[in-house]
């Protein structure tokens, strides 16, 4: 039973349709994601649920007595409110569980003034005083946003247990894996719902698409079949005819399907000396909080660095220093002749609201150097999905995600070597952010991304420097999951060691005593024990290896012809999300069997010619 109904709504800003007769609905204990690019409307369905905007066609139906928790992508405060004012006597959740939350998210000095909190500590807190009211939905946008990875896995695991209904905006697809079963994609002012996380919602979205391309195919032949019979002068004498000929108008008047835009990027090589960015004995403290201490690091060409650390470690310090914004307190930063760099900040830098988007561009390069060629401004908007008529708009009319591309946009025009990135998921939507990870893996220079989002860690970077807000760094090769394995290993062995040696010190009394006790081996029987183990072992098949080997060709056969079978079934079925949520689940057993398979047929076909070479 739905607990929201979302009934036909449209909704215009401007010049803009957000919504064009779009319904959905929301039942208890669904954990949705919302999806779309930026400026389809995510954070106002948000507002229009919570109750804070209403659509200009339509309603939105609420269960009586729905109480709703909202967090907003940019929350206001009050003027000289600190945490204790704002996060305990504002809300109506108990003090205690706002308190708890504060605890948990890192936040302790409940007198400090809310203006002096850094982006993610002003996150945390109204975080905490939103999940401390009392709900029965939760409505949250961006809730990773400014969260460290200590935080979002304690944010993930809360909302896994929390056993009521969760509507969401979030850009961390980990965290809709996780965390979310549906997912509610905004697209040309539709909805479209998944029953899927968004692994799953990538294959039903793939589905969906070819099954309106076939359809939009299969209507382009009708149409032309139709348009021949009317050429050859019919006249609409019969019933028959008349409906014919009705049935061709409604072809015409039909609607190709809308592909989604996506963003088009491309880069240029740039010459780089031998001499790149090079950190000589660097310290760096922000008042008590140390850095970085006598730390020294020289960038190799086309190196992928991922930054990670807890809140406040200096992260943000690290990359204003690398860009020449910030000194260090000692030590040199020295940066090669060739080295240019553009600089993609946590906070864009100041936009004129007045200014047209097209002159904001123009002010950092009338033309851009490609692959293809120089292009010009307007044609970099247009393949940043900048229309026309948003191109000679106020930059003030963008919503907060275009703005966040526009300013991707200026940085990448810089032709730069080097890229500095402080948390592009911030703000990015996530075809943007999958775009830009293709570009930067394509990209010839260096990169130098500040991350708290792990599915971007694990496409871009090949090292982890993490801080650990002490003034340490320590390396790590690979990607974010590597990261994970490594320190999980580290861990592990140097608890493994310290039990050796507990277990070590422990033992070696009552070993010493027992050697005693036993006395000297039988040389003899040991001679003989060894010379039997040295003697080689003659290879064969045990009987149910030989059985296996006989039948193991047309086992495979039949597991190839199987997923044939389940692929023509999810061709059939592309708009019946449960079957293919279905079908998909038993592809991938019978592929997971397969491979197992085939890895058997190598050992054993490896073992056959083992056994022959024997003979």
């Amino acid at each position: 039973m739905n607990i929201i109904n979302i009934e036909h709504i449209s909704k215009i800003y401007g010049e803009k349709t957000i919504y064009d007769d779009a319904s959905f609905g929301i039942q208890q204990g669904d954990k949705i994601g919302i999806i779309g690019i930026n400026g389809t409307g995510k954070s106002t369905l948000l507002k229009m649920v919570a109750g804070a905007e209403t659509p200009d066609e339509g309603q939105i139906i609420r269960q009586n007595g729905l109480k709703t928790a909202y967090l907003p992508q940019n929350p206001v405060f009050p003027d000289g409110a600190d945490i204790r004012s704002y996060a305990f006597e504002n809300g109506d959740g108990e003090d205690w569980q706002v308190e708890s939350n504060l605890m948990e998210l890192g936040i302790t000095e409940f007198d400090r003034k809310i203006r002096h909190l850094s982006g993610g500590q002003k996150r945390r807190v109204v975080l905490a005083k939103t999940l401390a009211q009392d709900f029965d939905v939760l409505l949250l946008d961006e809730p990773t946003n400014h969260l460290d990875g200590e935080m979002i896995g304690w944010l993930e695991e809360y909302l896994r247990n929390y056993r009521g209904t969760i509507l969401m905006v979030t850009h961390d697809r980990y965290f809709l894996d996780r965390v979310t079963n549906r997912i509610l994609e905004i697209s040309h002012g539709k909805m479209y719902g998944y029953d899927a996380d968004y692994s799953g919602f990538l294959e039903l979205k793939a589905a969906r698409e070819e099954m309106e391309l076939a359809s939009e195919r299969k209507r382009q032949s009708i149409l032309r079949m139709e348009l021949e019979w009317a050429k050859r002068g019919c006249r609409a004498r019969t019933t028959k005819q008349r409906a014919r000929l009705e049935r061709l108008e409604a072809l015409k008047n039909g609607k190709a399907p809308q592909a989604d835009q996506t963003v088009e990027l491309d880069s240029v090589e740039t010459r780089m000396g031998k001499k790149t960015i090079e950190l000589h004995h660097v310290s760096k403290s922000c008042g008590e909080k140390k850095i970085l201490d006598d730390y020294s690091y020289i960038v190799l060409k086309n190196q992928r660095l991922g930054i990670i650390g807890p809140n406040g470690c200096g992260k943000s310090t690290v990359m204003k220093m690398l860009a020449g914004l910030e000194k260090p307190d000692t030590g040199e930063i020295d940066i090669g002749e060739t080295i240019r760099i553009g600089y993609f900040a946590q906070e864009e830098r100041h936009m004129d609201d007045s200014q047209r988007v097209i002159d904001y561009v123009k002010d950092i390069a009338e033309y851009i150097t490609t692959r293809d060629g120089k292009i010009s401004a307007t044609m970099l908007l247009e393949r940043f999905l900048f229309t026309p008529d948003m191109q000679y708009a106020p930059v003030g009319k963008l919503s907060g995600g275009e703005k966040r591309r526009l300013y991707l946009l200026g940085v990448l025009a810089e032709n730069a070597n080097v890229l500095l990135i402080d948390e592009p998921g911030n703000n990015l939507d996530i075809p943007t952010l999958t775009i830009l990870e293709d570009y930067l893996n394509s990209f010839a220079g260096i990169v130098i991304a500040v991350s708290h989002d792990r599915y971007f860690l694990d496409n871009i970077a090949d090292r982890i420097l993490e801080l650990d807000g002490n003034g340490h760094v320590t390396q790590y090769e690979g990607g974010y999951t590597d990261y994970l394995e490594a320190k999980k290993k580290r861990g592990a062995g140097s608890e493994n060691r310290a039990a050796a040696r507990k277990i070590k010190m422990e033992s070696s009394a009552s070993a010493e005593k027992s050697d005693r006790e036993k006395g000297k081996k039988d040389n003899s029987e040991k001679a003989g024990k060894d010379w039997k183990q040295s003697q080689p072992q003659k290879l064969k098949f045990s009987y149910k290896e030989q059985r296996e080997y006989e039948t193991i060709d047309e086992d495979i056969a039949a597991m190839e012809k199987e997923l044939e079978r389940i692929g023509r079934q999810i061709g059939e079925n592309a708009t019946n999300s449960a079957k293919l949520k279905e079908l998909f689940e038993e592809q991938e057993k019978v592929q997971t069997a397969l491979d197992e398979k085939m890895e058997r047929w190598v050992y054993l076909n490896d073992l056959a010619d083992r056994i022959n070479a024997q003979k």
